[in-house]
């Protein structure tokens, strides 16, 4: 089969596209013929190995993972003896990075416990781009926010991946959102259903007087108290990525900046079944709509993730696998 494959970290061009042995599934995997993939921070982060904290589990001097690719979409081709839940021709969705990666590739072994059934209103390509950005969102606000009817919540960076889903699933949450992208992306913004869209290129929300009972920080670059200061007494800044200075300041003096019962956190999604279920029940709803940037070919993945680095998506970028 062909199969995007690397031996060490480093940029796009350690990428290369190559013939590899069709895996077989162990006991509790399912072999999935992959239809859509697609890419998130996490794929580059390990590609390159940075922040060095990366190489933790995946391969302190190479990657033990030879094939990137966490969030895939196929049909199910063969199970192993303990696997009840899914069969042969089944659609399914999940995001792997719980166990291993290698959705970059014609197929993949994956723990059948992480595939979620397809929904039936997604193409493959909508549904690979939900996993680990929409599981990251939902994640975010209603276990680490817990947020509530009501609330007031701001997404910053509401236009990416992560973003795009965060906007949608706390307006079914039924809070008040207001989201920050950039110009060009206002209107996008305000289509997904954010009730204030602030574009930061002419305002800065850390320098206004209001503030919300939740921050979701995607990718923020600000100071850790710019942002806490602009939450309510008792409020949290749930943060994802980010630079690595705030990283390290989160986890070490996290505790120590934030006051009135603030808190700061730090989310990484935790791929299960349930949640993907759960997201399934909106999706079919109408309640949430994947966004798309761009499409590339399997052979094309290199090129793709170029295009992420360079920052600033809409919405999220699939590797098309099965035309």
């Amino acid at each position: 089969m062909k199969a995007i494959y690397y031996t060490q970290y480093g940029p796009p061009e350690v990428l290369c596209l190559q013939e590899v042995d069709k895996p077989t599934p162990k006991d509790d995997e399912v072999l999935i013929r992959v239809h859509a993939a697609s890419l998130n921070a996490y794929d580059w982060h390990i590609m390159r190995a940075d922040p060095f904290l990366a190489r933790l589990g995946k391969g302190l001097f190479g990657p033990k993972n030879k094939i990137p690719g966490a969030d895939v979409a196929g049909l199910v081709e063969a199970v192993g003896r303990n696997v009840t839940q899914h069969q042969p021709g089944d659609a399914v969705y999940g995001d792997m990075s719980g166990a291993n990666d290698g959705a970059f590739a014609e197929y993949v072994c994956a723990p059948a416990s992480l595939m979620a059934p397809k929904p039936q209103n997604l193409s493959f390509a909508e549904a690979a781009s939900v996993p680990m950005a929409a599981l990251t969102a939902l994640q975010a606000l209603r276990d680490v926010c817990k947020v509530q009817p009501g609330q007031q919540v701001l997404v910053n960076g509401a236009s990416g991946g992560v973003g795009t889903f965060a906007v949608q699933i706390a307006k079914a949450l039924g809070v008040e959102v207001t989201a920050v992208c950039s110009t060009s992306k206002v209107e996008l913004t305000r289509k997904l259903g954010a009730d204030q869209v602030i574009d930061y290129k002419k305002e800065d929300f850390t320098q206004s007087d209001k503030t919300y009972d939740a921050i979701l920080g995607v990718g923020g670059y600000k100071p850790l108290k710019a942002y806490t200061a602009a939450l309510k007494p008792g409020g949290i800044y749930a943060m994802v990525g980010g630079t690595n200075k705030q990283i390290f300041d989160a986890l070490l003096f996290g505790a120590f900046m934030a006051r009135d019962g603030k808190k700061i956190a730090q989310v990484m999604a935790k791929p299960n079944q349930a949640d993907l279920v759960y997201l399934n029940e909106l999706f079919e709803a109408g309640k949430v709509k994947p966004v798309i940037d761009r499409c590339y070919p399997l052979h094309e993945t290199a090129d793709a993730i170029r295009y992420l680095e360079e920052g600033h998506p809409k919405g999220k970028i699939v590797i098309t696998v099965v035309e």
